[in-house]
């Protein structure tokens, strides 16, 4: 699939977005933003993929010479890329980054969810997604559900408060 020019992404509200986690399976983008828009698999350069200690998704930083696999989804509008950034919450911050598409080695930019503490003690490892498919794909899916019909009531929690509140619920013995 060839990528949109990065200037030409950016004029009339469409977003390229770069993926790395949960946002990488077609169910999790679709629960978000109701569609689930074009996308090709692609490569950023000096990140790494962390595991984060008490969570079951992962975290990205700039780490030199490491790089981290996933996908741009191309065409997110901006009314989806509110709720993107709604979704990622506190614990991410949007930045810009330059990717290269797997398929055709072509370089663009997109945007991508960057973890907001660089110093976090909780970070380790490599985070692994498809061992994240098979273990907890499922009760993710089911938590970004319920965040999104929360989203909607004036007392919404955000996305951070649903999933700590979730894992409590499956945690607990019947």
């Amino acid at each position: 699939m060839a990528a949109t020019p990065p200037s030409a992404a950016a004029a009339g509200g469409a977003h390229t977005v770069f993926v790395y986690g949960s946002l990488m399976t077609d169910e999790v983008v679709s629960a978000i933003i109701n569609r689930v828009p074009p996308s090709s698999p692609a490569l950023l350069l000096d990140h790494h993929r962390f595991n984060v200690k008490g969570r079951i998704y992962p975290a990205i930083l700039p780490v030199e010479s490491k790089k981290v696999a996933g996908k741009v989804i191309m065409g997110v509008t901006d009314a989806e890329l509110i709720l993107l950034d709604a979704f990622e919450d506190f614990e991410y911050v949007r930045r810009r980054v330059q990717i290269s598409l797997t398929d055709t080695s072509e370089t663009m930019l997109a945007d991508t969810y960057v973890w907001s503490d660089a110093d976090d003690p909780d970070l380790y490892g490599e985070w692994d997604f498809e061992e994240w498919k098979k273990l907890h794909m499922k009760d993710f899916l089911t938590m970004t559900l319920g965040f999104m019909n929360g989203l909607e009531r004036p007392e919404s929690k955000t996305r951070v408060e649903t999933y700590q509140s979730f894992m409590q619920d499956i945690k607990k013995p019947e």
